[in-house]
């Protein structure tokens, strides 16, 4: 069995990465063992994991398994997990709960335990210690060995662990499963360097490393010609993409040969504001296909905040940042990422980020309370705020991000916005999508619209999303 361990997660060295492109192999023993059967996939967290969990249901389907959707009717359920905030951590131990009922009715159930929880060492030696009926536990860095994970697990009868706390390589050609036909998402790139001093990722993700360009490009066309729409590029820093490949090919250059393909639309997540370049922006502005829509995290307005979180930037940075994009991009739409009641935040520092909030207008946040990773530095810094003053402060900002979300989805009323329509709506007789800038419409439209850009003239707007009609000439 392998443990992960927080101190060797840590480590960072010049080490080569490896690029491997025939790690993944699928055990003699193993071959079909799932054909007749079913898996299901839990997923939690960021669209890294929802990604994972693609490659992790491309793996089941290639061992024969087929998807259901109801993991209570399963015969394989593999838990996907997120570590970034508590709230994840309660929901995953909530279905460990439940999972363990079936599991005792029916003892033929496989369970799997992988994601970004599964690195962290005091979940793992929980799993061990109080968690004997979960068959596997597999990490971030070795999905690919799900089947030999399953080989060993069917041979012995117990539990297996296998979890590194490693630096990490890059793994090419993994099957995948897409949950849409009309978007995809594409790594660029792994891991994250940053060591912002509230988050786990770096542990639980190793160090960055970015995928070759060619095998991302290639990937991007092949996409395009199965008749994807849209792809959003995926890393934990997009925008230091390339930095570790001391190629001088930067994010900026890659963004641009992705729109040479032809690909419709082009997004990307999530920016790191100290690596955004001007080249990047002017890239953006030049081609039609990369969208107006920028997710750029502030986490806090208050410069003493951003220090004690390692953000490397000021205020005064970030808003420079921010408006040289609103300026260089035409109707670019700015959503971002804030953190309320970071330990021993003050009034005052607060109050610096509802003022920030008021001068920028963002289309939205996604807004949380601290939650403290164990073993990052800010977990070890005592704090004195409550969790009601607390949540007194995320009320207050968020009755601000509402205010301003309707406000920017204002400037779309009456208009004709492209619109990529997904699927259908949850209001009945209606589909859905999503604008260039990232606006969600609901449409009075049939369902042969799916899959295609269309002009949508948008009716009526509100906070979370618009609704609008197909423009027809």
């Amino acid at each position: 069995m392998n443990f992960p361990d927080l101190k060797e997660a840590r480590k960072r060295t010049k080490e080569k990465v490896n690029i491997l492109y025939d790690k993944y192999l699928i055990p003699y023993e193993v071959k079909n063992i799932g054909v007749g059967k079913k898996y299901s996939v839990l997923t939690y967290g960021c669209q890294m994991n929802v990604h994972d969990s693609e490659n992790i249901s491309g793996i089941m389907e290639e061992l024969g398994y087929s998807r259901e959707e109801n993991y209570e009717n399963s015969d394989i359920v593999i838990i996907n997990t997120c570590a970034i905030r508590e709230n994840a951590h309660n929901k995953v131990i909530g279905i460990l709960g439940r999972i363990k009922h079936l599991k005792e009715i029916n003892n033929n159930l496989i369970v799997i335990f992988c994601g970004c929880m599964a690195q962290e060492e005091s979940i793992t030696n929980m799993i061990y210690e109080k968690y004997p009926w979960v068959d596997i536990v597999i990490g971030t860095h070795n999905i690919y060995e799900i089947p030999l994970s399953l080989k060993k697990v069917l041979e012995s009868e117990k539990q297996s662990i296998s979890v590194y706390s490693i630096e990490g390589d890059i793994i090419e050609n993994l099957p995948i499963k897409r949950d849409s036909k009309y978007k995809a998402w594409v790594n660029i790139q792994y891991g994250c360097d940053k060591f912002c001093s509230y988050c786990i990722v770096p542990y639980t993700r190793g160090k960055q490393r970015s995928r070759m360009p060619e095998d991302i490009i290639e990937e991007v066309k092949g996409l395009k010609e199965k008749g994807y729409r849209e792809v959003t590029l995926l890393g934990q820093n997009v925008t230091a993409y390339g930095k570790d490949l001391e190629k001088g090919y930067t994010m900026a250059n890659l963004l641009e040969n992705i729109s040479k393909t032809g690909i419709d639309r082009i997004r990307f997540v999530t920016s790191h504001p100290w690596d955004f370049s001007d080249d990047m922006i002017e890239v953006i502005a030049r081609y039609d296909n990369i969208m107006p829509y920028i997710h750029l995290p502030i986490q806090s307005g208050s410069d003493d905040i951003l220090k004690k979180m390692n953000r490397r930037y000021t205020v005064e940075e970030y808003k420079e940042l921010f408006y040289k994009l609103k300026k260089k991009i035409p109707g670019v739409s700015i959503t971002t990422d804030i953190i309320v009641g970071f330990p021993n935040e003050t009034s005052s520092d607060f109050e610096k980020t509802l003022a920030v909030y008021d001068e920028l207008k963002f289309d939205l946040a996604y807004t949380f309370i601290y939650s403290p990773r164990e073993g990052t530095p800010a977990s070890f810094i005592k704090d004195e705020i409550s969790i009601e003053e607390k949540e007194e402060r995320l009320y207050k900002l968020n009755q601000k991000v509402n205010e301003y979300a309707k406000i920017a989805n204002q400037k779309y009323l009456h208009k004709i916005v492209p619109v990529l329509i997904e699927g259908f709506s949850d209001k009945n007789g209606k589909v859905m999508g999503y604008t260039d800038t990232m606006k969600l419409v609901n449409i009075e439209a049939d369902e042969s619209y799916i899959g295609k850009i269309v002009p949508v003239f948008i009716t009526d707007v509100k906070t979370w999303s618009m609704e609008g009609v197909v423009k027809v000439d």
